[in-house]
């Protein structure tokens, strides 16, 4: 793994805190939404940390993480105008919930990937982006997702209707 820049520390910390808000906004309120305090806090740190990954090109190319990024702010442009407007009706809501909560899944598939291949310092966990490891968090933070979207859904429907 190349070295970290500066504004890799930045997008680095800004994503951590970023988590940290999503996984406390879900905890506390059992979905993210733009009308709360730590919804926005969590949202904001997010454009932050998709805006800033897309500004490190260490290896000089586009790259999954750039591609992650362009998810991300898509994810966070339908989230908030499905919570912002009257654009798609009854589904609002839960388009809201599942575009925000999948800004949490492409947050946690960077974290792992340079976790696992930055640290410990000087003797990373993982070598290989390849890593069979990999895939299997990968898969299960798709699963986590499916499972978190699956109870907001149901939950939004119940207070719906």
């Amino acid at each position: 793994m190349p070295p970290m820049i500066p504004l890799g520390w930045f997008h680095t910390a800004m994503g951590a805190f970023a988590l940290l808000c999503g996984l406390y906004t879900l905890y506390r309120n059992k979905e993210i939404l733009l009308s709360n305090r730590s919804g926005r806090l969590y949202l904001m740190a997010t454009l932050i940390t998709a805006v800033t990954a897309l500004l490190i090109y260490q290896r000089g190319t586009f790259g999954p993480g750039h591609a992650l990024a362009i998810l991300t702010l898509g994810a966070l442009a339908v989230g908030t105008i499905a919570a912002s407007t009257s654009l798609f009706g009854k589904f609002s809501r839960y388009l809201q919930a599942i575009s925000y909560s999948a800004t949490l899944l492409f947050h946690m598939i960077p974290a792992i990937t340079d976790g696992l291949m930055r640290l410990p310092l000087g003797k990373p966990v993982l070598n290989s982006i390849e890593s069979p490891v990999l895939k299997g968090l990968y898969a299960a933070f798709l699963l986590t997702y499916i499972v978190g979207i699956s109870l907001q859904i149901r939950r939004i429907s119940k207070s719906v209707g």
